[in-house]
């Protein structure tokens, strides 16, 4: 199958829009992948199958979020968790969070992943590191849920071992042993991961936090996922508490811990990576560690702003994260391309921070966190993955530059998307998905959990 999506109204290739020389009359798709650029005025090379007028749609690369807790989509507004700050804030959901079942985490999953291809998402991450006594299997329960929706998924096992009776921050009834845990990592790893070139499903090994897990663990963790070859991720550098967590319980800031259990590394990336003084940006950089940018969590939470600028200059990747949509109360990823923008600007100013920036985080960034270099940007050979924006709302009325106005102008829904050279998004509706039924399946998980 050959596919042109002919004269788009603008598209995003590198940082830069060329139509006048590059292909300004549209790609060709075959199968799974970008074949061929089309210049204004000429056809493909070969005979197609199948045109797709794109004239009233920006085309940007597929989305890649690299964080997020799709299971707290059943905790968004929580009542006994609002205006707080990050340590308060978990205490009053990881009792609630003890009560997940499967069932729960199946369809929070759908919903989430849902939520992320409707905004143009293609490549859904998520950190999931409660495993309740009635939902031990949560990864597998994942993975069957988002082959339904059909994005791509690059899921990390994660975990806590370190309970509240023994100095870390979960209770007891949401921690596992550390045995399990180990056992299942690896389990898991041998079930699910493809780390062959249009991989849908990866699986990476992800601790949860300092405060949450032992250093024996984390060292182990970095040892088994050196051993199979996967990838590892933890939330660092989030809040204060994190840092006086650290200093008190390991001696040392959060940075000095990273390094002394083995995670210093370019197949690490990190949540957050907020609090990072500039010694510690250059020696994360110097090792090529990721890190993910959720800046709608940071300013709900009020936890601060990550230095996204200097940790690229100093050799980080910056990708982008929704985070869990308990923080951020939001799963939608061209809304947190918006946020990140004008969060960034705030820091550094609005000459410093362009669309461009924003869009190479949610794009390329995410893409070299989560370790693909098959996605994340349209260009010959990589996997078809595209988000296809309409500018037709009233929000947009007015626009000059189709690029910039996604962002300036707050886009919230792609009208198409494609995975895999698949549409998964038409006219704004996800294929064969019954929304309705699963919104509803969804409002009565809420109630169960909030019990």
């Amino acid at each position: 199958m050959r596919i042109w999506l002919k004269n788009p109204l603008a598209l995003l290739i590198g940082n830069e829009v060329d139509d006048s020389t590059n292909a300004g009359g549209g790609i060709v798709i075959q199968n799974n992948i970008i074949t061929e650029f089309i210049k204004p005025g000429q056809q493909p090379e070969q005979a197609v199958d199948q045109v797709f007028d794109a004239s009233e749609h920006v085309i940007l690369p597929g989305l890649i979020n690299t964080h997020h807790h799709f299971y707290q989509t059943l905790t968004r507004a929580y009542p006994d968790a609002l205006n707080k700050e990050l340590f308060p804030w978990l205490k009053s959901l990881y009792p609630v969070w003890a009560g997940l079942t499967e069932e729960m985490i199946h369809v929070s999953t759908r919903l989430a992943a849902v939520e992320l291809l409707l905004s143009g998402c293609t490549t859904a991450g998520d950190h999931h590191y409660v495993f309740p006594e009635a939902a031990r299997e949560a990864l597998d329960i994942q993975v069957d849920a988002i082959k339904q929706i059909g994005v791509r998924g690059a899921l990390t096992r994660g975990s806590m071992s370190l309970g509240e009776d023994q100095g870390g921050l979960p209770p007891r009834n949401t921690i596992q042993s550390e045995e399990a845990i180990l056992s299942d990592y690896e389990r898991v790893i041998d079930r699910y991961h493809d780390a062959s070139e249009g991989s849908m499903m990866s699986v990476a090994l992800a601790p949860c936090s300092p405060f949450s897990v032992t250093e024996d663990l984390m060292k182990e963790t970095a040892i088994l996922a050196r051993d199979k070859k996967v990838r590892l991720h933890t939330h660092l550098g989030e809040s204060f508490d994190e840092n006086d967590f650290c200093i008190k319980v390991f001696g040392v800031r959060p940075v000095d811990y990273l390094e002394r259990v083995g995670w210093m590394s370019d197949d690490v990336w990190l949540a957050h990576g907020i609090h990072f003084n500039n010694e510690e940006i250059a020696r994360l950089g110097k090792a090529g560690v990721g890190i993910t940018h959720c800046p709608s969590s940071n300013m709900v939470l009020g936890s601060g702003q990550c230095r996204t600028l200097e940790l690229e200059e100093a050799g980080c990747p910056v990708g982008l994260g929704v985070d869990g949509s308990a923080s951020a109360d939001c799963s939608n990823l061209i809304q947190e391309v918006r946020q990140a923008m004008l969060l960034q600007r705030l820091r550094y100013g609005s000459a410093a921070v362009s669309h461009f920036d924003a869009f190479r985080w949610a794009t390329k960034g995410s893409a070299r966190c989560i370790g693909r270099d098959d996605i994340g940007e349209i260009a010959i050979g990589k996997q078809a993955d595209l988000a296809l924006f309409k500018l037709d709302e009233i929000r947009f009325s007015g626009a000059g530059d189709p690029l910039a106005a996604l962002p300036l102008c707050g886009a919230h829904q792609a009208d198409r998307v494609m995975v895999a050279g698949e549409w998964t998004v038409v006219d704004g509706e996800v294929v064969g998905l019954d929304l309705e039924e699963l919104l509803a399946q969804h409002e009565q998980a809420r109630r169960e959990l909030a019990l």
